[in-house]
């Protein structure tokens, strides 16, 4: 009951004006590039945003200092979400986000780090963020640094049986370095996550693995700021379930895996978006 309350109160929430910038922002973006992923950017917007602006230490991730904390976005094709983000907070330097998807562009429709110094690492393969995010995570054990490990991912890449196993590794090595957050916005591409492979019970399966499992609604910053600050209480990887809506913010979007990811959008579609855009 708790998780499908929790998912309402994220359709239901309203958009603060930091929220509305960022979507219009990908509106912008997304009118010069004609293509992208929508509604994976704005589903996670809210997360991203707390993490660079609240949990994690902005200027030492722009210095590259080896004690920064690191994230990973494993779900790649969100990138929109975290480029507004990142550009809003001057973590891009000099790099223009409107040449998106552009030839030669450093902006792809995945994250690079070779690329945009600022991404830890390239992301799109789904399922391979968490491992790599598990091997930070004891290295910086290993190495006594006092850093934590934040890796997003989809609720439709818990299909990936990767994930599973880097995370029988973080409860081996007890990371509590280590917080996972699932996008739980119950959406794929091609249609809803119980359809195309039913994960549940998500929450039993995180705990099964070692993990101290929390829910939150992924679309409240003060609520995903008060979890993403909070430390494991035992020695043992954390895991947030995030509830989010899929194109949160655009009704016509919200829900739908129809605006998942356009190859081609007209200006025409872009204006009917910010008109159903909350205010």
């Amino acid at each position: 009951m708790k998780s499908r309350n929790l998912h309402e109160e994220a359709l239901r929430i309203p958009l603060d004006n930091r929220a509305i910038s960022y979507r219009n922002r990908i509106l912008e973006v997304l009118e010069v590039s004609k293509r992208g992923h929508l509604g994976p950017a704005f589903s996670v917007i809210e997360i991203v945003d707390v993490l660079y602006r609240e949990v994690m230490n902005t200027r030492a991730i722009l210095d590259r200092a080896e004690t920064r904390d690191r994230f990973l976005l494993s779900k790649g094709h969100g990138c929109l979400g975290l480029y507004v983000v990142l550009e809003s907070l001057g973590l891009l330097e000099e790099l223009n986000l409107n040449t998106f998807c552009s030839f030669n562009s450093p902006f792809g429709g995945h994250p690079e780090s070779a690329t945009i110094p600022v991404i830890e690492f390239s992301t799109g393969s789904l399922g391979h963020g968490l491992p790599v995010a598990v091997g930070m995570a004891k290295a910086a054990k290993m190495k006594n640094q006092k850093l934590q490990v934040f890796v997003l991912v989809g609720d439709g890449e818990l299909n990936e049986g990767s994930i599973w196993e880097a995370a029988a590794h973080a409860s081996k090595h007890n990371l509590d370095n280590l917080v996972v957050i699932v996008d739980y916005n119950e959406m794929q591409a091609s249609g809803s996550v119980k359809s195309v492979l039913d994960m549940e019970p998500v929450v039993d399966k995180w705990q099964a693995f070692g993990f101290e499992t929390s829910h939150v609604n992924g679309h409240d910053p003060i609520a995903i700021s008060r979890e993403l600050k909070r430390l494991s209480k035992k020695r043992q990887p954390r895991c947030v379930i995030a509830h989010t809506v899929k194109g949160k913010g655009i009704p016509e979007a919200e829900n739908s895996s129809v605006w998942h990811h356009k190859a081609k959008i007209n200006s025409s579609q872009i204006a009917g978006l910010k008109s159903g855009l909350q205010k």
